[in-house]
């Protein structure tokens, strides 16, 4: 008498069990299909047979063999050793345009019916940005640490300077004064680098609230007053009364201000910075205001454009040490304009000036509405040299 198989009662029947196991598969593809990582799963004969979305993606495959040697070797390692291989490797992709990119690859062999793999499974991560923003990081502090060291240097020599002239009084008025200088300098720089953590921070724009275009220019070029005597130069704005955009108040006027002072600064003595502030359209037809610092300036030349939002570069280095420069401005603004969703653009001829635009989306308040839209601006006036105006 044949014994009947006690089943255990926790376990569903085998057709159930069947059904349960047949919905496996396709459930574990579509995982696989949705995962942000590459999968990549190669046979014994070095052929891809399944390949998600995001694999396909990274470009790495010839057909259906792994393009580059790296990858294939990290793969045969795997069949070869039976254990999972773990490394981070650089592909110089260049096909279409791209730029290489690093993978943190991480290779799993898969049971076969022998003691040999059947296969291997490549789990695929773009890590290229964490390198680049390693990269950025690294060259961020050692910016910062050449930046301090050069006025920490100078009042370390000047302190020394001063003790050896502690008999003349004249030598000691001199050098305290370039202390005054490079300390100012050091301030200046600290603080800077303080307002770009602050506009790169979690909360990049702090108490965002609607804000009146003409008081943020109004307050730039107030900022500025001093600079532009000093340097005998005349700077007028002009905007409209009625545009509004959305954002921190402070850190726009700083933007403005940071554009206006560079204008200064790269302007010969008798020359004038124009503010002006008008409603446009974008591309999308969005309506958005363009703030714009002109001067007539020493220009810049058009292999630099790409570069002097860059922090710490500088497009003419000993004039920026005569002024106190520090090149975090130009990184400055660029953050603020694209915290508010806007961007910064600059147009420029070597010998004719510059003319530097951040745009930012327009809002249309309650109390705008009921003003003229894009009231004009008052009649340009001819303001005398060493004097901040509106026109």
């Amino acid at each position: 008498m044949l014994r009947r198989r006690r089943e255990d009662p926790g376990s569903p029947p085998a057709p159930a069990a069947a059904a349960a196991a047949s919905t496996q598969q396709p459930l574990a593809s579509l995982v696989v299909e949705a995962l942000d990582h590459g999968v990549v799963v190669v046979d014994r004969d070095e052929r891809a047979v399944l390949v998600n979305p995001a694999a396909r993606a990274m470009d790495i495959l010839d057909v259906d063999k792994l393009a580059f040697p790296a990858l294939l070797s990290i793969a045969r390692k795997a069949l070869d050793t039976g254990e999972h291989v773990t490394d981070t490797i650089d592909l110089p992709i260049d096909r279409l345009g791209r730029e290489p990119i690093a993978l943190a690859v991480t290779a799993v062999p898969l049971p076969g019916t022998d003691e040999r793999a059947s296969g291997v499974c490549l789990l695929l991560a773009d890590v290229s940005e964490q390198r680049r923003l390693e990269a950025v990081r690294r060259d961020f502090v050692a910016n910062v640490s050449h930046e301090l060291k050069t006025p920490v240097g100078a009042l370390t020599l000047l302190a020394e300077a001063i003790q050896d002239a502690a008999d003349e009084p004249a030598m000691v008025a001199r050098f305290a004064a370039r202390i005054q200088h490079e300390g100012s300098r050091l301030a200046r720089l600290v603080g800077e680098l303080m307002e770009l953590s602050r506009v790169q921070g979690a909360d990049p724009m702090p108490g965002a609230a609607e804000v009146d275009v003409r008081s943020i220019v109004a307050e730039a070029v107030e900022r500025t007053r001093l600079a532009a005597e000093q340097a005998s130069i005349s700077v007028s704005y002009a905007c409209p009364r009625n545009l509004r955009v959305r954002g921190n108040e402070a850190q726009l006027a700083s933007a403005v201000a940071n554009l206006v002072e560079n204008a200064i600064a790269y302007s010969g003595s008798g020359t004038r910075v124009a503010v002006t502030a008008a409603g446009a359209s974008d591309d999308e037809s969005r309506p958005v205001v363009d703030i714009s610092v002109t001067d007539q300036g020493i220009g810049i030349a058009e292999a630099e454009r790409d570069r002097i939002f860059e922090r710490f570069y500088r497009v003419d280095p000993a004039r920026s040490r005569a002024t106190g420069g520090t090149g975090l401005g130009l990184a400055i603004v660029k953050n603020i304009a694209t915290n508010h969703l806007g961007a910064v653009s600059v147009w420029s001829a070597v010998g004719s000036g510059s003319t530097f635009t951040i745009r930012l989306p327009r809002v249309h308040s309650d109390r705008s509405s009921s003003e003229p839209t894009d009231e004009p601006s008052e009649p340009a006036v001819s303001v005398p040299a060493t004097s901040v105006e509106e026109e």
